[in-house]
């Protein structure tokens, strides 16, 4: 026997939804096979969580589409800030610099600043752009190849991004949240209406009976073994069939 499999992506949770509100729509109440209390839950619940699938979409599309525009972006803003630490330190080891002028920055010879993720890079080059300009401010030559200027356009495109690329990521994350909410409500609305229209066709042959329950998006899946046996007697019933 087949058994009744339930959506279990939030596209066939909205098809099995849609299906019995469209069936909703075709017949009398007195002819459906589920309850006028069913249909005006599904009815008050379909519109909302369609609506809340659209906008999660989208947010998750935009925030897609933005992601490899950031990466180019903070790939360069780290590859920026990096040199510039690099050519600090070379200043340094030349004795152009003294060792010292690293506090402007805020990291000390033994410890060079992580740029590994992408906070690190917007909390780094911040320090590193106002550190070039005390150390300057106090005296000091300004550095070049980069120079902090060009590390500056670099860094603000990035910050920019960065936060352009979270405030996405919360959208994201806040429409997930939603359908997740309405996830468990939709399972339930479907889980009633097929319930009920499985017994308002009960008294039928079971092939009728799952024939009329499909009109209302009732999904029958076949075992492996009895999709191989119902291939066998439908091949057996043609070759009857061809010999008569």
């Amino acid at each position: 026997m087949p058994y009744r499999r339930l959506p279990n992506t939030d596209q066939a949770r909205l098809r099995a939804l849609q299906t019995a509100v469209t069936m909703g729509q075709k017949k009398e109440i007195d002819e459906l096979a589920f309850s006028a209390k069913s249909l005006n839950h599904l009815r008050s619940f379909y519109t909302s969580f369609e609506t809340t699938i659209i906008h999660h979409k989208l947010a998750r599309t935009q925030q897609e589409k933005s992601s490899s525009s950031y990466l180019e972006t903070v790939r360069k803003a780290r590859l920026y800030l990096s040199h510039f630490i690099q050519v600090l330190n070379f200043a340094i080891q030349r004795g152009d610099m003294k060792a010292n002028v690293r506090e402007f920055y805020g990291f000390s010879e033994k410890k060079s600043p992580s740029l590994i993720l992408d906070s690190e890079v917007l909390e780094w080059g911040k320090k590193i752009i106002e550190g070039e300009h005390k150390r300057i401010s106090n005296g000091g030559n300004p550095l070049y190849n980069p120079s902090i200027a060009v590390v500056k356009v670099k860094f603000d495109q990035f910050a920019d991004a960065y936060h352009f690329q979270k405030t996405l990521q919360n959208n994201t994350a806040r429409w997930t949240s939603k359908v997740a909410e309405l996830r468990k409500e939709a399972d339930e609305i479907i889980l009633d209406i097929w319930n009920e229209v499985e017994e308002s066709f009960s008294a039928l042959p079971d092939d009728f009976k799952r024939e009329r329950a499909s009109e209302y998006g009732l999904i029958y899946v076949y075992r492996p073994m009895e999709r191989i046996k119902a291939d066998q007697s439908a091949f057996v019933r043609g070759d009857v069939y061809r010999t008569e």
